[in-house]
C-alpha cells in the first residue's frame, strides 16, 4: 500500500521543481536535443519512476504497476481508435476512393491554401468530435501531401488545426469527463468552454495560412479564413450554449465547410505564383497533384463516385449519432467489464483509496464504433476480408515506433499522476492566489502535455481546479473550462500527437523537428487563452462567466 505524499521535500516549490523533472526531461530531449519520440518517452518514463520511487518515496513494485496500468490504458484510449480511424482512411486508398474525395474537396476552390483550411480546419474538426485519438491528425495530414504540401509542413498544419475543436472532441468526451470528475453540471461546463475557445477557433485560420503560405497567405486569403473562422467560432458558441455540447463540433464544422462554400461562390484569391517552400515546385494556388490509379485520364468523378467516397463517414456519423441514443447507449454499456488493476493500491493523502479500476467498455468505445465503421465501409466499397486484414496489418506497421512512444507516455502520466507529482504541480501553481486565474489554462496545458489528451487533463486536475476555484472565490465553471481550453494548446506538442502525426506521413524519427515547428504557436495560443481567462475572472470580462 503506497499513501500519496504530495510535498515530499518539505518545500512545496521544490517539490514541484522535482516532479517537474520528468516532463522537462521529455521536452527538452524532444524539442532541444532532437531527440527521436520514442527515446525521449522512453527517458521521460524512466526519470518519472525514479522521482517516484526516489523522490516520493514510492515502492518499486507499485511505480512499475502503475506504468504497467498507463500503458494498458493507452491501448483503448489511443491506439485502439487511431488504428482503426487510419484504417478507414487506408480502406479508400486502397480501392482509389480517397482519390474521389480529394478531388471533391479540391473542387471547394482551386487554391491550395483554401483546400488546406477546409480539410485541416473543418474537415479535421468533424474527425475530432466523432473520433479524435488522434485521427484527424493523421487523416488530414495525408490528404494534405496529396495537395502538394511537404510531409512535415503537412503534419505541422493539421496538428495546429486540432486545436480549436479537441474541448467538444469525442462527441464532447472531455467535458463530460471534468463533469463527472468533479460532480458538477457538465452542461454549464460546456456553455463556458463554448465562451472561451470560439476566440482561438477565430484565429486558427489565419495561423494555418502564414505556416501555409507565410504573409502572401494572408494577405491573398484572408476573406477565406475569416469566414471559416466567424462561422466555425460562432456555432460552438451557439451549440454548446443553447443546444447540446456534444454536438457542437459537428455542426461547427458543417457550418464552417458551407461558408467558405458560400464565400466561393463571390470571391477568389489572388492566384499564386511562387512556391510555397513544399520541395515539389508546385505553386501554392496550383490545386491537387491527381495521381489516381484508379481513374482514366479525362474522366470525370460522377455523383455515384462522390458520394461512394464519402461513404465511410457517412457511416461514421450515422453509427456514431445512433450510439447516443439513450437506448442504444445503455444497449452498449452493458458490455463493459470493470476491474481492479491487480497490485495496484494507493492511497490519497487524507487516507482514501484511489481508484485504479481498469474499464474495458469494448462495446461502447470509440474504437469498436470506428472497426463497426470500418466493416461496413468494407461492403460499401465492396472490399473482401482478406483485402481488409491485410490493409489493417499494414495500418499497424505504419505506425511502428509511434506505438512504443505512446505506451511510454501514458505509462509516464499514470506514475507521475498517482505517486503524486501532477497534484505537486496542481498545488503549487494554485498557490499563486487571483493570478492562479492566469495560470489555470497552464495546468491544463500540462495536464495535456503529459496525457496527450484534453479528457485525460480534465480528469488528473479537475478537481483541483474547483478546488482553486472555491478558495478564490471564482466560478468553478471558469477554472474547470480553462483546464480543457488551455489543454487543447498542448494537443499539438503531446509526444502522442507527434508520433501519431510522424507516423502517418511517413516521417518516423523526425518528431523533434516537428516539435519546434509547432511549439511557438502552442505557446501563442496559450498565451491568449490565459489573459482571456484571467480577464473573464475580473469585472473586465465577468460578464461572459455562465
Amino acid at each position: 500500500m503506497y499513501t500519496q505524499d504530495f510535498d515530499p521535500t518539505g518545500s512545496l516549490f521544490l517539490s514541484a521543481l522535482l516532479a517537474l523533472l520528468p516532463l522537462l526531461v521529455l521536452l527538452v530531449l524532444l524539442g532541444g536535443i532532437r531527440l527521436k519520440a520514442h527515446w525521449a518517452g522512453l527517458a521521460g518514463l524512466l526519470v518519472a519512476l525514479g522521482v517516484a520511487v526516489l523522490g516520493y518515496s514510492m515502492p518499486v513494485g507499485q511505480a512499475l504497476d502503475s506504468a504497467a496500468f498507463g500503458a494498458a490504458f493507452s491501448v483503448l484510449a489511443i491506439l485502439w481508435i487511431t488504428f482503426n480511424a487510419i484504417w478507414i482512411y487506408n480502406l479508400t486508398v486502397e480501392t482509389g476512393d480517397f482519390h474521389t474525395l480529394r478531388r471533391a474537396f479540391a473542387s471547394v476552390s482551386d487554391d491550395r491554401r483554401i483546400q488546406a483550411i477546409v480539410i485541416a480546419f473543418a474537415f479535421g474538426a468533424l474527425l475530432e468530435a466523432l473520433a479524435g485519438g488522434g485521427s484527424p491528425i493523421a487523416i488530414c495530414a495525408v490528404m494534405l501531401i496529396a495537395l502538394g504540401f511537404s510531409p512535415l509542413k503537412a503534419a505541422a498544419l493539421t496538428l495546429v488545426a486540432d486545436t480549436a475543436p479537441v474541448a467538444f472532441g469525442g462527441m464532447g468526451n472531455p467535458i463530460t469527463i471534468i463533469g463527472a470528475t468533479t460532480g458538477l453540471d457538465a452542461d454549464r461546463f460546456g456553455a463556458m468552454a463554448g465562451r472561451q475557445t470560439p476566440l482561438l477557433a477565430a484565429l486558427v485560420p489565419f495561423v494555418l495560412l502564414y505556416m501555409a503560405d507565410g504573409r502572401r497567405g494572408l494577405r491573398q486569403v484572408w476573406p477565406a479564413a475569416l469566414a471559416a473562422g466567424l462561422s466555425f467560432s460562432f456555432s460552438q458558441f451557439v451549440f454548446s450554449n443553447y443546444f447540446a455540447y456534444k454536438l457542437t463540433d459537428i455542426f461547427a464544422a458543417l457550418v464552417s465547410v458551407g461558408a467558405i462554400l458560400l464565400l466561393n461562390r463571390f470571391w477568389k484569391p489572388e492566384p499564386a505564383d511562387e512556391t510555397d517552400g513544399a520541395g515539389d515546385g508546385a505553386p501554392a494556388g496550383s490545386g491537387i497533384r491527381d495521381d489516381d490509379p484508379h481513374r482514366h485520364e479525362g474522366t470525370a468523378d460522377s455523383t455515384a463516385d462522390r458520394i461512394r467516397a464519402f461513404a465511410p463517414y457517412g457511416i461514421i456519423v450515422l453509427l456514431f449519432s445512433l450510439a447516443q441514443i439513450e437506448a442504444v447507449k445503455d444497449w452498449l454499456a452493458k458490455g463493459t467489464c470493470t476491474f481492479a488493476w491487480p497490485g495496484l493500491h494507493i492511497l490519497n493523502s487524507d487516507g482514501d483509496p484511489m481508484a485504479t479500476n481498469y474499464v474495458l467498455n469494448w462495446a461502447s468505445h470509440t474504437g469498436t464504433l470506428l472497426f463497426i465503421s470500418g466493416l461496413l465501409t468494407m461492403l460499401v466499397l465492396k472490399t473482401g476480408p482478406t483485402t481488409g486484414m491485410r490493409v489493417y496489418g499494414r495500418t499497424i506497421r505504419q505506425f511502428g515506433w509511434a506505438i512504443f512512444t505512446i505506451l511510454c507516455v501514458f505509462s509516464l502520466s499514470y506514475v507521475m499522476n498517482q505517486s503524486g507529482q501532477i497534484v505537486t504541480l496542481g498545488q503549487w501553481l494554485a498557490g499563486s492566489g487571483g493570478f492562479f486565474a492566469f495560470l489555470s489554462p497552464v495546468v491544463g496545458w500540462f495536464g495535456v502535455a503529459i496525457t496527450g489528451t484534453d479528457a485525460g487533463a480534465n480528469a488528473l486536475f479537475g478537481g483541483l481546479q474547483v478546488t482553486a476555484a472555491h478558495q478564490l472565490d471564482v466560478s468553478p465553471y471558469l477554472f474547470g473550462a480553462a483546464n480543457s481550453t488551455g489543454g487543447v494548446m498542448a494537443k499539438m506538442i503531446s509526444p502522442q500527437s507527434l508520433a501519431v502525426g510522424a507516423a502517418a506521413v511517413g516521417i518516423v524519427g523526425q518528431e523533434g523537428t516537428l516539435f519546434r515547428r509547432v511549439f511557438g504557436w502552442s505557446m501563442l495560443l496559450l498565451l491568449i487563452t490565459a489573459v482571456l481567462v484571467y480577464l473573464q475572472s475580473t469585472p473586465v470580462l465577468d460578464w461572459m462567466v455562465v
